[in-house]
């Protein structure tokens, strides 16, 4: 579901909204049917959007595709019927009706549901009831009664309608004035309170009240058609209570004590309650001290059956993250970047070895596909070597495979070129200027350009994750490095940064197409000198993007250095969290033309 903090009046969002219900209402008729009917009859609803030209329900993926967006005024769960492809009134169990500012109603609030609201909601629920006078359809309990879904991007409620239209007095020539009697002298309404249903990342709080009660509502529904369920809420719960002690004896949890209802299970300890942190004592100490690389240390690699040694020259931190400067030892003049990772059977205690495993493993596995398709360009890392450590001493490694007891024995190496000064060390010592800005950006979107064509994307731009290369060049250029949460299918995910990462990235956990162009910008407005805040949880991280993007923030710090970076945010704004790709060959050519370089007249090289 789209956050109201974000949402506007543009179609995508409205689509957006309806998608999340419609998938909301499935989800939740779904998992109540197999939990308190079973599995053994196929699911007998659907869910479907209501247009209001015809009256006549459509998927909403197929009546977006159809141009009729908006004309969409609810979402109904509904009998299954392929004689009806399009819904009967009498097959309808529930409407929901998603309507703006419903949140303004919520539960800490005395306001009621405005008057147009609730009347609009009536309307179908007598429509609703209508119909089902005057179907053959059997329900199993009574039909008299209806439920009617009030939601928005965040809130919602339930609004009950029960009445028996038997006793409408029915006159074709008055039929509202007929229908406002009905409601008034024979019909019972509730309101539930309006509560939250949606988090600010568009994820549904199922255990909150606010879902709880629409939850009900459904329930309530099903049980109208298809009569008490097969499976009480105390057998699920007693069910859930045996299945959770199962587990804990699986995993040996100890022994556990229960509470007095039985259903919750603890282990009580008599020691202290406070979490602690256990220490593994087959963790080597040695391997620690063994891997403290310091300047002028010589290690080897084994890569392809040869053996490279590289003789250390600097040591750099990349936040928690240690990696270095290194020569070859037949090359001392020539300088690369060298990262060494965790050994491999100590990848799953640390959280620290799990960012080694990104910065070395996944990053040496997306540098060599992009070598094997060929990716040229200077503005992207090179892949000089990769392969693992040669230790002192024999190796006793098994003939079938594997490592031996040595603690470095198997210990990943990567090697890469060029070296560079990162933008994060440019901007701390105040050396990110105007033509570094403009070129940084330039050189970035190329990177991003050239990889793009294989469907890559970088998934963590950072000012740790670019660097400048100076040494052996007439001119100073970017190159953008730390591949190792690069996106190369659809499973894989993006690294979550508050300060750095897309809206979308934080909102969905992927990227769309304009995500690294986003987080680029991001990185831009920093190095120019924006202020970033203090930032503690995604929900502020969204929130600051929605401020800094609204109040144009981020445009005007950029447009105090260049226009065309100016433009630039702009453009990406437009694109952020839509499927349009960026269009990066005239965006390009703009930078290109707002480069400052000694020899006028010459053309840069943007393709490396």
């Amino acid at each position: 579901m789209p956050n109201a903090v974000y949402a506007s009046t543009s179609d995508a969002v409205e689509a957006t909204a309806y998608l999340a219900v419609e998938d909301f209402l499935h989800a939740s008729v779904k998992g109540l049917w197999e939990a308190f009917w079973g599995h053994d009859e196929p699911m007998p609803f659907s869910v479907s959007c209501l247009y209001n030209a015809n009256l006549k329900f459509y998927q909403a993926e197929k009546a977006i595709a159809n141009g009729k967006l908006e004309g969409l005024c609810g979402t109904g769960i509904l009998l299954k019927n392929p004689r009806h492809p399009h819904g009967k009134w009498d097959h309808i169990l529930e409407l929901a009706l998603l309507r703006p500012d419903i949140r303004n109603l919520a539960s800490d609030s005395d306001q009621q549901p405005s008057l147009s609201v609730l009347g609009e909601a009536l309307f179908y629920a007598l429509r609703i009831l209508l119909s089902r006078s005057l179907s053959r359809l059997n329900f199993c309990l009574s039909s008299n009664t209806v439920f009617v879904l009030l939601v928005d991007s965040q809130y919602g409620g339930v609004v009950k309608i029960e009445g028996d239209v038997n006793k409408l007095d029915f006159d074709v020539n008055n039929v509202y004035d007929c229908a406002a009697e009905w409601i008034q002298k024979h019909c019972r309404i509730a309101v539930s309170p309006i509560d939250r249903i949606w988090n600010k990342l568009g994820n549904a709080n199922w255990g909150d009240i606010g879902v709880l009660q629409i939850l009900f509502a459904t329930f309530h529904c099903i049980i109208q058609y298809a009569g008490l369920p097969k499976h009480s809420i105390e057998d699920l719960a007693a069910d859930h209570s045996s299945r959770l002690q199962t587990r804990r004896v699986e995993r040996q949890l100890g022994d556990t004590g229960v509470n007095g209802n039985g259903v919750f299970r603890f282990q009580r300890h008599g020691v202290s309650t406070e979490i602690v942190e256990v220490q593994d004592e087959s963790i080597n100490i040695e391997s620690e001290e063994l891997m403290k690389l310091e300047i002028g240390s010589v290690l080897w690699l084994e890569d392809s059956n040869f053996q490279k040694g590289y003789q250390i020259n600097e040591v750099l931190r990349n936040g928690d993250l240690t990696y270095y400067v290194a020569s070859p030892v037949e090359d001392p003049g020539k300088s690369l970047f060298l990262y060494v990772g965790s050994h491999p059977s100590q990848l799953e205690p640390a959280w620290q070895d799990m960012n080694l495993w990104y910065q070395v493993q996944r990053q040496t596995k997306v540098l060599t596909i992009m070598k094997q398709k060929g990716f040229s360009s200077k503005y992207l890392p090179q892949l000089s070597a990769s392969g693992r450590i040669i230790h002192p001493g024999q190796c006793r490694r098994p003939s079938s495979g594997g490592n031996c007891d040595h603690p470095l024995c198997g210990t990943p190496i990567l090697v890469t070129s060029p070296v560079g000064e990162t933008v994060a060390n440019m901007v701390s010592e105040g050396r990110f200027g105007l033509d570094e800005a403009i070129r940084c950006c330039h050189d970035c979107l190329s990177a991003l350009s050239t990889v793009s064509s294989a469907g890559i994307r970088h998934g963590d731009i950072r000012p740790e994750n670019v660097i400048c290369v100076r040494s052996g060049v007439r001119h100073p250029y970017f190159v953008l490095i730390g591949w190792g949460h690069a996106i190369l299918e659809d499973r894989d995910r993006p690294a979550m940064n508050l300060h750095f990462s897309s809206t979308y990235a934080l909102q969905e956990g992927k990227l769309c197409s304009a995500s690294d162009a986003e987080s680029l910008v991001y990185m831009l407005y920093f190095s120019c000198g924006g202020a970033l805040p203090e930032l503690d949880s995604v929900e502020g991280a969204l929130q600051w993007r929605e401020t800094s993007w609204s109040r144009r923030i981020i445009q005007q710090k950029l447009g105090d250095v260049s226009t065309v970076l100016k433009a630039f945010a702009d453009y990406v704004d437009s694109l952020c969290g839509t499927p349009y790709p960026i269009d990066y060959d005239i965006w390009l050519r703009r930078l290109r033309k707002n480069i400052h370089e000694e020899d006028h007249g010459k053309e840069i090289d943007t393709s490396g």
